[in-house]
């Protein structure tokens, strides 16, 4: 729909004219809410000027507004972009930076950040380096950018076992959840489960550095656990909090923009298209826009501040759609077809989904690896041997530039380089058989929790 005069504004940048969208700016930047509300002269003015700010820099910041995802390779190009998202007041633009975050520019973003007082992109590129390799945080030119660095925590390497509440709700000593101490190079007990928390068929995420368990199943006749369980690391308490209005497990649970989405699932045998959206600030669930069909135990990620979802189609296709949060909808991005294959998991790393997938027919043990690059939509097969652990699908967190995966034999540690995943090093398997979910929380620093008992396979 065309604009009319009366909805645009003249932006002088500099000696650059820009022309804007008077309504976009006021939603998104607070430096002109607050100018075109304030009844001051320049308000009423046919131009605004920004004397301040380079052309290039609100260039960017307008494209980010509308909703395109600029490349920002350049150092200028990124401290011109954190001095617009600083100066007008602009959370979208600070969000887009977070979701930049390499790590080749994570040094240069934290100390920008920290000049500008752009305190939640200083706090995102903060955590990147120090869950990254120690030489990012060398590269700081701020000593009070190296002090915060070094005093956050990293990243712990985290998994559960499937258990479903015991007869009775009796004690179970494996019935925790465990974290892989990379410098002792063993799995250390973190925490017990609730004795009425199921993590058979669960969805399990983490938002906020919080654990969130949905929609366990117990008994033969696969009840559903009606409450969810939140576990807080820094407390290492545990509480409860309602389940989605519709009952469900074998539900994908994503921790995404603030809000847990439990996405489809099934409820007494039957696949569901629903998705519900959980607010922890007010502890309610709402509905979302429905999956573009019924799906359960869907792999999803979230790469660049953007949430996908694999499904699984007819004629051996895995597709790949993407929730798009504003308009509430699910937009397909691509297809993979593979004979006698389907994605089972799904991680990320800046722009590209890598798809896991089981391998020929009946051969449950190998699995494959495809690699979709989201700027050219192009898929491309990952080199290797990838296995699924005995009981167990193949599951992988990406930490910085690292994936983290694990079995009953190894933990092995890769290094994501172009288009591959490098062998990096190998650490402790898991001690306990069974399906695992893996995460990512930071642990407080004190006692380390006792070394994780062995659980003998069936």
């Amino acid at each position: 729909m065309p604009q009319g005069p009366e909805t645009l504004v003249q932006v002088w940048v500099g000696s650059q004219l820009f022309q804007a969208d008077r309504a976009l700016l006021v939603e998104h930047c607070g430096f002109f809410r607050g100018l075109f509300r304030s009844g001051m002269r320049e308000a009423r003015a046919a131009e605004v000027h920004l004397g301040a700010l380079s052309p290039d820099g609100f260039h960017t910041t307008l494209r980010v507004l509308r909703g395109e995802r600029p490349a920002l390779a350049a150092a200028d190009e990124l401290l011109q972009a954190v001095e617009c998202a600083a100066f007008l007041q602009a959370p979208a633009l600070a969000r887009f930076l977070e979701h930049s975050l390499t790590s080749e520019n994570c040094a240069l973003l934290c100390d920008a950040a920290a000049a500008f007082g752009l305190h939640d992109v200083f706090h995102s590129a903060a955590l990147f380096i120090r869950d990254g390799a120690r030489e990012l945080a060398a590269e700081l030119a701020l000593p009070e950018a190296r002090t915060y660095v070094a005093e956050l925590r990293p990243s712990s390497y985290v998994a559960v076992s499937t258990h479903a509440p015991a007869p009775g709700f009796l004690e179970d000593p494996s019935r925790t959840m465990c974290y892989l101490d990379e410098e002792e190079d063993t799995w250390r007990t973190l925490a017990a489960l609730p004795l009425e928390a199921s993590t058979l068929l669960a969805g399990v995420a983490t938002l906020g550095n919080k654990l969130y368990i949905v929609g366990g199943v117990r008994g033969p006749n696969k009840e559903v656990v009606d409450l969810g369980f939140c576990y807080d690391p820094d407390s290492g308490t545990w509480r409860e909090f309602p389940s989605p209005h519709q009952p469900r497990y074998d539900t994908a649970l994503a921790g995404f923009e603030g809000h847990l989405y439990a996405i489809g699932g099934e409820f007494q045998r039957t696949a569901m298209s629903s998705v519900e959206r959980y607010d922890p600030a007010s502890g309610c669930w709402s509905f979302m826009a429905d999956l573009p069909q019924p799906a359960a135990g869907v792999p999803c990620a979230h790469a660049r501040g953007r949430l996908f979802v694999c499904l699984w189609q007819p004629a051996d296709t895995t597709a790949v759609v993407e929730y798009a949060l504003r308009a509430d909808e699910w937009l397909p991005v691509a297809e993979l077809r593979r004979p006698q294959s389907y994605g089972h998991c799904m991680v990320a790393h800046r722009d590209s989904l890598y798809v896991v997938r089981n391998g020929p027919k009946d051969d449950f043990l190998h699995c494959a690896i495809d690699c979709l690059n989201l700027a050219t939509g192009q898929w491309t097969a990952l080199p290797g041997q990838f296995v699924n652990s005995k009981g167990a699908l193949f599951t992988a967190v990406v930490r910085g530039d690292t994936v983290y995966t694990v079995n009953r034999v190894f933990t092995l540690l890769y290094a994501i380089e172009g288009g591959s995943w490098r062998l990096l090093r190998e650490k402790a398997g898991f001690p306990r058989p069974g399906s695992l979910q893996t995460f990512l929380l930071r642990l407080p620093p004190g006692a380390q929790g006792p070394v994780a008992s062995t659980t003998p396979e069936l």
